[in-house]
């Protein structure tokens, strides 16, 4: 029979392991929440975190207060050759504004972005004389395992044939706000966009 001194431990014990269980729930369930995965519950790109081309984790909070364009980019594309010279332009053209071009390497359409991140990245661009912006670690932009901040900009601004990235080059704009207002088909010339840019910069 327990003494009461050892009764009093085992209920100590008890409570300690009941509470530890409670919480190391309630850590997974908030850990998968922190995943972004429930991109639906975002109120703006902010809320987001994408690893860099040298896989550093990157707020997007850094970008607060500018206008972003957004785009999925691949280097052997049949619209690579036009939109890398237009996105440089626009680069160059509002380097002194609050706008940043954000580009994400992918390779899910035809396998047309085959080099991989880091410096391999970094020589394809520099030989390419793509100056696109601020470049990222290659994505999904479709499917289960895409990209959070992707899967929250299809919510946002779905396409006409459905939600999903259709093909390289597909454009979002974000406002000062860190809110998509729009999104640009792969055809769609960066250079056409800049009345749009010019309108946000102005609010």
């Amino acid at each position: 029979m327990f003494s009461a001194k050892s009764a009093l431990l085992f209920a100590v014990g008890v409570l300690i392991a009941f509470g530890a269980n409670r919480f190391y729930s309630q850590s997974t369930a908030n850990q998968t929440d922190g995943t972004m995965e429930d991109y639906k519950s975002a109120k703006s790109v902010y809320d987001f975190t994408v690893k860099d081309s040298h896989g550093a984790d990157v707020s997007l909070e850094k970008y607060r207060g500018k206008v972003l364009l957004i785009v999925n980019i691949a280097s052997q594309c049949g619209l690579t050759k036009g939109n890398y010279a237009e996105l440089t332009e626009l680069s160059k053209t509002y380097a002194d504004k609050e706008f940043k071009i954000l580009s994400f390497p992918c390779n899910q359409f035809g396998g047309q972005m085959p080099e991989g991140d880091g410096e391999e990245m970094v020589c394809h661009l520099r030989s390419a004389n793509a100056e696109v912006g601020d470049v990222f670690a290659k994505i999904k932009v479709n499917g289960d395992d895409a990209d959070p901040l992707y899967k929250y900009l299809k919510h946002k601004q779905g396409g006409i044939l459905g939600d999903s990235i259709k093909w390289n080059f597909s454009k979002f704009l974000v406002n000062k706000d860190g809110q998509p207002v729009d999104r640009y088909a792969p055809t769609t010339s960066p250079k056409s966009i800049v009345k749009d840019i010019d309108k946000l910069l102005q609010a």
